[in-house]
């Protein structure tokens, strides 16, 4: 049964999935540690930009912290003999 629902955004419909208990179960829960409704979880499985594999929430951390660290401003670097002579003050100051 489908049934069609106006959102300003996209428009979205309604879909029925006949799934175990336990299954339906184990996604709320998902869903709910995440944060996020069940319908916006099963569209982010589907969404991913030019990607139909399903991928484990390992996987989709990893790339959101890749994303992350390349957006993010990189660290002032110090010269091998810098780092050295600054540990050696440290060490026997």
């Amino acid at each position: 049964m489908l049934k069609h629902v106006c959102d300003i955004r996209t428009m979205k419909t309604k879909l029925t999935l006949t799934v175990k208990k336990s299954i339906i179960d184990a996604a709320k829960r998902r869903a709910k540690n995440k944060g996020i409704s069940l319908s916006r979880m099963f569209e982010e499985i589907f969404e991913e930009e030019g990607s139909n594999e399903i991928k484990t929430e390992h996987q989709r951390a990893a790339e959101r912290l890749l994303q992350m660290l390349e957006t993010s401003k990189s660290l002032p670097t110090k010269e091998d003999k810098e780092l050295i002579k600054s540990h050696v003050k440290r060490k026997f100051a």
